[in-house]
């Protein structure tokens, strides 16, 4: 739903009325805004805010001069909105909320301290902009498609709990939107990616696990390892009991080749050839089965 603006934009037409309003007789007449040049406008906003401090909040005069402020000064919004063209979003949603931002920045404006409005107020209104595309866009992008279809799924989702007094199932759901159950799905499953959730939030005050950061787990470097030695098991099956023991003494028992070979009563260099031809046999077995 598009954003409705202050109600005292209501009230500010697209041309002065040249009825004099108390209190303001003063002020030069102001042509339609369309035909109001830049600069001059820029002029008679200096004019204006000057005039606004002066009058009292909640007059006629006050509104007129205000709303007059947001006129002369929708250029700046409607820069501002340009820069988000490519959005999702219809352009005049994001020029209301622009608009938005522009009357913020008008009442907080204080002309005195030297600074350009259009310097002040730029970027309030773009802050205005940025904070509704946070507050209505999806977390994760996903096709229009399923964002209409959330959309309807709420809607029948409401409709359906109030008729039947407990939540729908996805059988019903499909039934009211004449739809299939497997689209069905896949719209609750896209509704997901509508909002994401900080890793550093909070947990409930009953909830006596720790945030969410701390409950995901991490990567387990010795899987890897885990799925190798699966892989050499046969392949150490099929060596020759030597080969096996030798294995098993160097890796296991962490012996060196020295002690290994008094173990067996064989020479240290036999030991080192032996293994060689061992690990060389076994590496050669992963490569294959790769």
């Amino acid at each position: 739903m598009s954003p409705r603006l202050d109600e005292s934009m209501e009230t500010s037409a697209t041309h002065v009325p040249h009825t004099p309003i108390e209190g303001l007789d003063d002020l030069p007449e102001i042509p339609p805004y369309e035909d109001i040049a830049p600069l001059d406008a820029r002029a008679l906003s200096k004019t204006l805010f000057a005039r606004l401090d002066s009058l009292e909040e909640g007059t006629h005069a006050y509104s007129y001069v205000r709303n007059t402020l947001v006129e002369l000064n929708l250029a700046l919004v409607k820069f501002a909105a340009s820069r988000f063209r490519s959005r999702s979003e219809p352009m005049e949603d994001i020029i209301q909320v622009g608009t938005i931002g522009l009357i913020k920045a008008i009442d907080r404006f204080e002309h005195d301290r030297g600074v350009e409005f259009p310097t002040f107020a730029m970027p309030t209104i773009v802050g205005e902009i940025k904070r509704f595309f946070r507050d209505t866009s999806w977390s994760v992008r996903v096709p229009r498609r399923l964002q209409e279809l959330r959309l309807d799924l709420a809607k029948a989702g409401d409709e359906l709990a109030q008729q039947l007094d407990r939540a729908p199932t996805v059988g019903e759901l499909a039934e009211r939107l004449g739809i299939t159950k497997d689209e069905v799905v896949e719209g609750m499953a896209a509704s997901n990616a509508y909002t994401a959730s900080s890793l550093d939030a909070q947990p409930e005050e009953d909830d006596t696990e720790g945030a969410l950061s701390d409950r995901i787990g991490y990567e387990d470097h010795d899987l890897e390892g885990v799925e190798y030695i699966e892989s050499l098991k046969p392949l150490i099956a099929e060596l020759p009991p030597r080969d096996r023991k030798i294995l098993s003494l160097r890796f296991v028992a962490n012996m060196t080749q020295s002690e290994i070979g008094e173990e067996l009563g064989i020479s240290q260099m036999h030991v080192s050839r032996l293994l060689a031809r061992t690990l060389s046999r076994l590496r050669k077995g992963l490569t294959l089965e790769e």
